[in-house]
């Protein structure tokens, strides 16, 4: 760290000082130079008493990254073979790690930076896994934007290929998470989903998706987006091992800020199994069918066969006894908008504060932080159009508008999640597709900017207002178009996890899905 705590001489403060649009007179840079030599004392005299919250308690080899003839989707970036207690509810499930997730010994990518960051720390829900017997695999990839880069050779930032039809996108980011799942090698993977990056790989490569409620689920060792949109939570090919994995990861986290009102054990998730449709409420949504008013977000709306083969599963659940009614909640095309203010600035704000954020009560990751840092900050050419994308609209954002938009969609965020409370106060769930269409081909080309984020974010139509609200969605497999999953999306309340996972395994129980 010796750049965090060399003395700043003079004409680095007059160089911040001008950056930030000061204008020091003669003499002054000296004065605010000894003012940060004093603050930069102190920091030296704490250094050595960083403490690591959650050491790693099993053993592990560093591996590797695997051959491509080991990896033909290119679902991992590492492998290392982590065996955790010897006995416990996950005892032998093998466990794909999504690389933002911290493995300590293990590297994760930061930004386009290959040689990567090596964290001495094991995030809070690998602890938990670990310690409820799971054997973890390694880090699988983790899109970057698009995630379209080299395609011919061995590089971390190769594109990840759908094991149902390797020309089409698995969809992201949770890319290699849901690819390692459908090629078998894995029972079980760790995602993150803002905008739906949990739910949407989930839906276009046909496997079982969680996004929790929020907060119900610790990130702290995690690299971060806008925290106060984003859940982590497990991906899996049936919707129990999604249930029996929540059960692991579920509950309090002292070092987590984002665990407003989790302060007690969670439900146990596996009670939601096997109880079959009759009796469960669903709610139709009729907004996340058909002709979606959002082109001009490059939004597109549903192919007719996908509404088809959703309406096609809720009919199934409606026979196996459910109650079944269309329900209207405004709010959801509302919500995109909102989603879409808050996205470009909340997430510029985290790239600033270094991946893990500023201001608030909980453990700070100091590692991940200097080298997230240090790797955009030292080479901002190779971040992706995504990331460029975002730190510059949410620049001119500030600029002009000095945080206005940001502060207006949270403010509407009460409003959002009552319109969708207001419907599942008479419903258990609501239903509708998780992506309105099915996986697009991964293009034969480099993208120009704005296409490269355009074919990043086009399918978070039905997926991204969570983040707004908060509620826990699943989405689980619900048929087959031309060798194509489509997804059912199942929305519950708020901390009411056990609907949404009731409802995709009544499904499951009646579905077809399993041959696909």
């Amino acid at each position: 760290m010796g750049g965090f705590l060399a003395k700043p001489t003079p004409a680095e403060i007059s160089k911040c000082a001008r950056h930030l649009g000061f204008a020091l007179e003669s003499g002054e840079a000296d004065a605010y130079c000894r003012m940060a030599q004093a603050a930069l004392y102190s920091c030296r005299l704490i250094d050595e008493l960083d403490p690591v919250p959650s050491p790693a308690r099993y053993s592990r080899p560093v591996g590797g990254r695997p051959p491509r003839s080991e990896n033909p989707y290119n679902a991992w970036h590492w492998r290392s073979e982590i065996r955790g207690a010897s006995s416990g509810p996950l005892a032998g499930v093998r466990v794909g790690i999504k690389d933002i997730i911290c493995v300590a010994g293990l590297p994760m990518l930061i930004s386009r930076e290959e040689q990567g960051y090596v964290p001495e720390i094991d995030a809070t829900v690998v602890s938990r896994l670990l310690d409820d017997g799971a054997v973890i695999l390694g880090k699988t990839t983790a899109s970057d934007g698009a995630g379209i880069w080299d395609i011919e050779d061995n590089s971390p930032f190769v594109t990840v290929r759908n094991p149902r039809k390797p020309t089409h996108a698995p969809g992201g980011s949770s890319s290699g998470s849901a690819a390692a799942l459908v090629a078998g090698d894995v029972e079980l993977a760790l995602g993150t989903d803002q905008g739906g990056s949990i739910r949407i790989p989930a839906s276009w490569s046909g496997v079982v998706g969680l996004r929790p409620s929020y907060g119900l689920v610790p990130y702290t060792g995690v690299m971060g987006s806008d925290m106060t949109m984003v859940s982590l939570g497990p991906m899996a090919r049936d919707v129990g091992t999604v249930a029996l994995a929540l059960n692991s990861l579920a509950g309090p986290d002292p070092l987590d800020p984002r665990q407003r009102g989790i302060d007690s054990a969670p439900a146990d998730y596996t009670s939601a199994l096997g109880r079959g449709a009759g009796g469960l409420r669903i709610g139709v949504l009729r907004e996340g069918f058909g002709h979606l008013p959002w082109e001009h977000l490059g939004l597109p709306g549903s192919e007719p066969a996908v509404d088809q083969a959703v309406r096609s599963a809720i009919r199934a659940l409606n026979e196996a006894g459910a109650v079944v009614d269309e329900v209207s909640v405004p709010e959801h095309l509302e919500a995109v908008h909102v989603f879409h203010a808050m996205y470009n600035e909340g997430n510029a704000e985290m790239i600033h504060a270094n991946g893990v954020g500023c201001g608030f009560l909980g453990y700070y990751n100091t590692g991940l932080m200097e080298a997230y840092g240090k790797s955009w900050r030292e080479d901002r050419d190779r971040l992706s159009p995504a990331r460029k994308s975002v730190l510059i609209t949410a620049h001119y954002l500030r600029e002009h508008y000095h945080g206005r938009p940001y502060a207006i969609a949270q403010n509407l965020r009460g409003k959002i999640r009552s319109g969708y409370e207001r419907v599942l106060d008479h419903f258990d769930v609501l239903a509708l597709p998780t992506v309105p269409f099915r996986a697009t081909p991964v293009p034969r080309e480099v993208l120009p900017p704005d296409r490269s984020v355009a074919y990043a974010m086009q399918m978070i139509g039905n997926t991204c207002q969570m983040a707004i609200t908060g509620q826990p969605a699943i989405s689980v497999p619900c048929g087959m178009v031309d060798g194509l999953p489509v997804g059912l999306q199942f929305i519950g309340s708020y901390l009411d996890d056990l609907a949404v996972i009731r409802a995709a395994d009544a499904f499951e129980g009646i579905g077809d899905w399993r041959e696909m």
